[in-house]
């Protein structure tokens, strides 16, 4: 289904992640006349046009004739990794995440750290990045209360995703740690570090490596 979203653009359900990456990754190899900018969704991709310069229903078309041939697949390979000092201040949620899963802190940590999720769309906050999906036994709700204030770094959980709060802000995930790197740059081309598309694996780091680590990532 495809259908207008305001003046100046289509939202497209894709019904997957991959195949809303699948789409953006065409129309950017081979642009249609008029679109501005596609941005993908969980289930959908969103098709910014060019008011003055294109035909909403021709574009519309278009796209439809590209989603047809859309297969499910992902469409990027590249892996980034991302330290993370877990539990006490850094994860003060780590304790309850054990307890809701029935596992030990180190469990939850191991497991965390072993899964290779994929970078499902960015939403929220500029630079945040939906990863999924987790082992299922780490599934765990959210906050019955947000925090007001999470820091930046944080590394959380809610449900099938996981995240990496790019800058304080309140949020309702369970923190399990912080990451001391930089994933976010307004100043940088692109401004985010992990985009849809990308692998991300979380590395265990103690405390005492947290300086040598932070700032902005060497393969940004």
């Amino acid at each position: 289904m495809i259908r207008p979203f305001g003046e100046a653009a289509l939202l497209v359900d894709t019904a997957s992640a991959d195949r809303a990456q699948a789409l953006t990754a065409e129309l950017q190899l081979d642009p249609i006349p008029g679109v501005t900018a596609a941005i993908p969704g969980l289930q959908s991709l969103l098709v910014e046009l060019d008011p003055l310069a294109s035909d909403p229903e021709a574009v519309r078309e278009a796209v439809m004739t590209r989603l047809a041939g859309v297969t499910e697949r992902a469409v990027a390979t590249r892996l980034r990794t991302i330290p993370v000092v877990y539990g006490g201040e850094m994860g003060p949620d780590l304790g309850d995440v054990a307890a809701l899963t029935g596992m030990s802190e180190g469990e939850v940590v191991d497991r965390h750290a072993a899964a290779e999720l994929r970078v499902l769309f960015d939403g929220f906050a500029p630079g945040f990045a939906y990863l999924g999906d987790l082992p299922v036994e780490l599934r765990v709700p959210r906050l019955d209360t947000p925090r007001t204030r999470t820091p930046a770094g944080s590394v959380a959980i809610a449900g099938p995703m996981s995240g990496v709060y790019p800058a304080t802000l309140p949020g309702g995930w369970r923190v399990i740690g912080r990451t001391p790197v930089a994933l976010f740059d307004p100043r940088r081309d692109p401004p985010a570090y992990v985009m849809p598309g990308d692998r991300v694996r979380f590395q265990r780091i103690d405390a005492e490596e947290w300086d040598g680590r932070a700032g902005v990532p060497d393969d940004w």
